[in-house]
């Protein structure tokens, strides 16, 4: 359990600065290129919990690079290569100040802001009578500003955005359209294994030359959320929860230790056994969303591993 990395130190070759995420660490590399490693902590409710989950580093990234790799013909991203397992390179971005949040169902924020009377989300209209896990009619944006370290990302409504200038209409409507194609392949894709593709957040960036990319994650389990697709619709009529790969086990698990990541609430104790388990969870998500089994990689000394990988790519 101690074979996790939860924070890294390295200098590379022409790096000139470093941006510390939630769970991602990115060095810049000659203002040209972006060196993303995907750490092993773990967020919820824009808090980051103590301890590292093995493996998920190396989940987080493999799935997110194959993702790209798999939507690269219907949306520019910017990735370049994956040199280690935890690791992925990249052009550098301007990043937008909005994440593209898209829901095909009434799940997680969504549904608790509609159990609480709310009918109106990011200013899109929600139609009475839903249930939890319900399915929209179509599916709906619903945008978040892009929050700096510490703070909580918030609900933001289309016309906001364009009325404060945080992103120009011309490049909005290009984010739309881009969301959309997206989370149409993603729902195929997840079709194919057997799951349904609840929600997701895309974010993009601008390369130097203008150009509007796909950055940072895509369809994985910390920015996704999926159900089984077996059984969804007995489940619905009976009222019952949906089974479902996500991050939303971690949340649930915190919610019924009372910590929602509120002024004054203590993070609940994280045992070696819930380490284990949400490890092997994740495991489960790394199976299931890509349809192949997850091979470990070596976690003896994680930082030799990567700091070597790196080096070598950009000799």
């Amino acid at each position: 359990m101690n074979n996790t990395i939860t924070t890294t130190n390295f200098n590379f070759p022409g790096q000139k600065s470093v941006y510390r995420g939630k769970v991602r660490e990115v060095y810049n590399i000659n203002d040209e290129l972006l060196v993303m490693v995907a750490t092993d902590r773990l967020s919820a409710f824009d808090v980051v919990l103590p301890k590292g989950i093995p493996y998920k580093g190396q989940i987080l990234n493999q799935i997110a690079t194959r993702f790209m790799d798999l939507t690269k013909d219907i949306v520019p991203n910017w990735l370049i290569a994956t040199p280690d397992p935890n690791v992925a390179v990249g052009h550098l971005c301007t990043p937008f100040k909005v994440e593209m949040v898209i829901r095909g169902y009434l799940s997680g924020h969504a549904a608790r802001e509609y159990a609480s009377g709310k009918r109106s989300l990011c200013g899109v209209h929600l139609p009475e009578g839903l249930k939890e896990n319900d399915k929209f009619p179509q599916p709906i944006i619903t945008p978040t500003t892009k929050a700096d370290n510490g703070e909580h990302d918030m609900d933001i409504s289309r016309e906001e955005i364009l009325l404060k200038g945080i992103v120009s209409e011309a490049d909005y409507l290009v984010l739309e359209n881009y969301t959309h194609a997206l989370f149409q392949r993603g729902t195929n894709i997840a079709a194919d294994r057997g799951l349904i593709l609840v929600d997701t957040k895309y974010e993009f960036g601008k390369t130097k030359d203008g150009k509007i990319v796909l950055i940072d994650e895509i369809h994985t389990p910390d920015s996704s959320r999926y159900f089984y697709a077996d059984g969804y619709q007995e489940r619905q009529a009976k009222g019952e929860n949906q089974k479902q790969l996500s991050k939303e086990f971690v949340r649930q698990w915190l919610i019924a230790n009372d910590f929602q990541g509120k002024d004054g609430q203590i993070i609940p104790d994280m045992t070696e056994a819930y380490i284990e388990s949400v490890s092997d969870r994740y495991i489960e998500l790394f199976e299931n969303i890509l349809g192949e089994p997850f091979v470990k990689a070596d976690i003896s000394d994680i930082d030799a591993r990567i700091e070597r990988n790196v080096i070598d790519f950009l000799k």
